[in-house]
């Protein structure tokens, strides 16, 4: 009898605490991974469009290649800065896409948990009324 117990008190456990929180961690682990490659990623790109714009300032030897030079870092910069809009909604995206997770993730272990509260009270009161 002692051990029926206890196993459904590890089953509930389970059910109300282990699994939800493995869940959680598996999602933010993910979340976790899927920002710091973007955040590499826009990193290394900015880091080649830097080194890039150094060499090609590098090159400038007279007042027409500095002319050039000086055009083009408008479009450079008008470059980066969608790349900087488009990293950050990236980004935006991907942290509506956790927080829409994670609101599923409560919403199931919310309904587990008043399924076995109710599981646990029917058991309770049928088991008193046997006695």
């Amino acid at each position: 009898m002692s051990n029926d117990t206890f196993d459904k008190y590890n089953e509930q456990a389970e059910k109300l605490f282990m699994a939800p929180t493995r869940d959680y961690a598996k999602l933010a682990m993910d979340y976790a991974e899927k920002l710091i490659d973007a955040q590499m990623e826009a990193a290394r790109t900015y880091s080649e469009i830097g080194m890039q714009q150094a060499r090609a300032a590098l090159e400038v030897k007279d007042t027409k290649a500095l002319q050039q030079y000086a055009e083009k870092q408008q479009k450079v910069a008008k470059d980066l800065s969608e790349r900087v809009k488009t990293d950050a909604e990236k980004v935006v995206a991907m942290n509506q896409d956790f927080v829409n997770e994670a609101r599923k993730l409560v919403e199931s272990n919310v309904k587990t948990a008043s399924e076995t509260a109710t599981q646990a009270t029917t058991g309770t009161q049928g088991g008193s009324k046997s006695k």
